[in-house]
């Protein structure tokens, strides 16, 4: 999942590559979604709010490093693009699962999802901001304060764009509740496993 053990002049390989793909891919799907909406998968699920925050969630890392982190990161010294595949893909699974109506076909896709995703997105945002010298405890509260926060803010964004209005209404509590945990579980298991891949590498 981490990419903390490859060495640098082998970061930008294939993982810059593969950055770069996953963008160009979100990018694509994002267009089709303004341009056959019926298609997109995310015609009534607040299609318009996805359509700005993907797009910004996928270049937050590159916005940041070319505003601040290129002159003053202590932390990398080329552009961590294992951490921006990693910060990446979320956006891109998310939406290319509501594409292929994943979320509505299978029944456990939506909770794999919170989990998966959220383990993915906490690794990159360790990966590209946590020092390195945290320990194990201090790598776990802050993939906790991350990774929960996110996801607290993830469901009251869906709620007030379109589960207030929608027939998922009723079951929402119950579904929330079980989307928290799961994000939340996701991102103390991605702390564990960047504290693991980076003591490995040291």
């Amino acid at each position: 999942m981490v990419a903390t053990s490859v060495p640098a002049t082998r970061q930008t390989g294939w993982t810059k590559y593969a950055a770069v793909a996953a963008k160009g891919a979100l990018l694509l799907l994002l267009l089709t979604a303004l341009i056959w909406p019926d298609l997109s998968g995310i015609k009534g699920k607040a299609s318009t709010a996805r359509l700005i925050v993907y797009p910004l969630g996928a270049m937050v890392l590159p916005l940041w490093w070319f505003a601040y982190g290129r002159a003053k990161s202590k932390l990398h010294k080329t552009f961590p693009w294992h951490a921006d595949l990693l910060m990446t893909l979320p956006w891109l699974i998310d939406l290319l699962g509501n594409r292929l109506n994943l979320f509505d076909t299978i029944d456990w896709w939506d909770d794999a999802m919170h989990f998966i995703l959220w383990a993915l997105l906490t690794a990159g945002v360790l990966t590209a901001f946590a020092p390195r010298t945290l320990s194990r405890g201090l790598t776990a509260f802050v993939a906790l304060g991350f990774g929960a926060t996110a996801a607290v803010v993830w469901e009251l964004g869906e709620y007030v764009a379109f589960v207030r209005h929608s027939s998922e209404f009723q079951t929402a509590y119950t579904d929330t509740l079980g989307d928290l945990t799961l994000g939340t579980l996701g991102a103390l298991l991605s702390g564990l496993i960047v504290f693991q891949a980076r003591r490995t590498a040291n």
